[in-house]
């Protein structure tokens, strides 16, 4: 039985689907997991089975994951609350133990020891936790970024014709969230019971300038990149709207570039799904219509 936590959002679905589609795993050893079941309605009438799940409410955690063999733990979109998310997912790990989940997938972010990403302690934390569990056997994946986290900032900057980074000429190797979503699909399905770390990114990282350039050659609209101190960017976002705390994660993401924390580009989607990932150029093609509107 193969166990999908967070099976409601993006990357989840598409986890589901490479399950069914490219792993040829049966609907009916799935269980996909939820805090809302009724948005998975659609996945039981496959032959899923869908559970409640609520990180929140850890003791409610061992029983909607019982049963299962194999298990992705989905990290939670929770950072608005310092710590919050790490304790979530303390207690998915340990419920996942309390189970008898034999092995545990978990979506990480790249070198979250070393990161300048305001978030990755939570992520450090949930591999050390992983680690130290009881659970035989693990795969961590960390995630490079998805191209698709720029369809939230590039429709504004290709409208008003300025993108304020403060990312500097540092790279940042994107991938596809769907290329992710199948090597997350590939582990999970696996016979591998050892313990094995990769790294999931692009096939080239790009800097900021360069992207523009390309973004811009796509759907024929201008996009200068404006350089800003990390500071600044925090200033700009909190006056248009956006919380402190939350833009100062988002602010974050650039220093990271800036340090080359998100430049690495390794072979591992392929290790794991025997294709290569799509490239940049290529998604951005595909995506086109998302930015030229």
């Amino acid at each position: 039985m193969y166990l999908v936590t967070g099976a409601a959002g993006h990357f989840g679905r598409l986890v589901i689907d490479s399950l069914l589609n490219d792993q040829k795993i049966p609907a009916s050893q799935i269980i996909a997991t939820t805090r809302k079941p009724e948005t998975l309605a659609d996945l039981a009438t496959k032959g899923i089975q869908v559970r409640a799940a609520d990180f929140n409410t850890p003791e409610t955690l061992a029983t909607a994951f019982k049963g299962a063999d194999r298990l992705l733990l989905i990290s939670t979109d929770t950072l608005d609350k310092p710590g919050l998310r790490l304790a979530q997912h303390k207690a998915a790990v340990a419920a996942a133990e309390k189970a008898g989940v034999k092995h545990i997938v978990y979506t990480s972010l790249p070198a979250p020891e070393t990161s300048a990403v305001s978030f990755a302690p939570d992520h450090l934390g949930t591999e050390q936790a992983i680690a130290a569990s009881k659970i035989p056997g693990w795969t961590i994946l960390r995630n490079n970024w998805y191209a698709e986290n720029l369809f939230h900032s590039l429709p504004h900057a290709l409208a008003s014709g300025a993108w304020y980074s403060a990312a500097g000429d540092g790279r940042i190797a994107y991938v596809a969230r769907a290329d992710e979503a199948k090597a997350a699909a590939a582990a999970l399905a696996s016979k591998a019971s050892d313990k094995a770390t990769y790294t999931l990114t692009g096939t080239k990282g790009f800097t900021t300038r360069e992207i523009a350039a390309l973004v811009s050659a796509n759907v024929g609209k201008p996009l200068a990149v404006v350089d800003v101190p990390e500071e600044g960017l925090v200033k700009g976002m909190t006056g248009a709207g956006i919380p402190e705390p939350v833009a100062r994660v988002f602010a974050s993401f650039d220093t990271a570039a800036r340090k080359g924390d998100l430049s690495m580009v390794t072979g591992d989607v392929k290790k794991l799904t025997g294709k290569e990932p799509q490239s940049f150029e290529a998604w951005l093609a595909a995506n086109k219509a998302a930015f030229a509107g």
